[in-house]
């Protein structure tokens, strides 16, 4: 189980250097990777909940402000992190802050929203984290969240053909990596976008489904959360 974590950890050490070779227009103002200040998090994360047999691969698309670029866990409201997944680390700050997207860590007082609705799902599905995690992986497709000078969040799908190809080709190897290490049966996009990337990569014998995104920027999730996207989790079979 040991060697499996630690093929883990070591493809996210490289996704990490691959990301921060990369350079972008002035228009992204700050750039966070999680996988560098916020590795402490992530770490423990990987430490405590990937070992074993994965059945299915949840996947996200990058750090939300309140989320994962406070504690390096994919969706990873503080809340859920330390009072459902018993997690805490000790987080660091990005090269360049944004002074409306400070990063706190496990002091952050926000909530993200994401995080909160998605891990809250999977509490009422299955109790514990450990239930969960016993067949089950989150991660996230890419590491870096991208700020504007306004401090809002630009995605990876918003950048620039020249700046998301380069992106795309380190989160797809990285991603292609992680299906060789956990072998799910089947890979659940959390949202479209993710859903795209996990098709792009044509892995044989892998089931792919969509999960509704819980973002509150979907007028759906805000109407149907938690009912559709546990319709969705029954259709695919991963929810009795």
């Amino acid at each position: 189980m040991s060697s499996q974590i630690d093929a883990i950890l070591q493809a996210g050490r490289q996704l990490a250097q691959s990301c921060d070779d990369l350079r972008f227009s002035a228009k992204v103002w700050a750039v966070y990777n999680a996988f560098d200040y916020a590795w402490p998090g992530y770490a423990a994360y990987v430490r405590r909940f990937g070992g074993g047999r994965k059945k299915t691969l949840f996947l996200g698309m990058n750090p939300g402000p309140w989320g994962m670029a406070q504690t390096g866990v994919p969706f990873g409201e503080i809340e859920a992190v330390r009072g459902w997944m018993g997690l805490e680390a000790e987080i660091g700050k990005p090269p360049r802050e944004h002074p409306k997207r400070i990063v706190e860590g496990f002091a952050c007082q926000r909530s993200e929203v994401s995080g909160r609705r998605l891990w809250g799902l999977f509490k009422d599905i299955h109790g514990s984290a450990e239930g969960f995690f016993t067949s089950a992986f989150v991660l996230n497709y890419c590491p870096l969240a991208f700020l504007l000078e306004s401090g809002a969040n630009l995605t990876p799908d918003k950048l620039s053909a020249t700046e998301r190809e380069p992106l795309e080709a380190a989160c797809d190897a990285h991603l292609r990596a992680i299906l060789e290490i956990l072998q799910p049966q089947r890979a659940v996009g959390v949202g479209g976008w993710a859903t795209k990337c996990l098709q792009r990569l044509k892995v044989d014998n892998l089931e792919i489904g969509t999960l509704l995104h819980p973002s509150p920027a979907s007028p759906i999730a805000n109407r149907e959360w938690p009912q559709r996207p546990l319709a969705q989790l029954q259709a695919m079979g991963i929810v009795q």
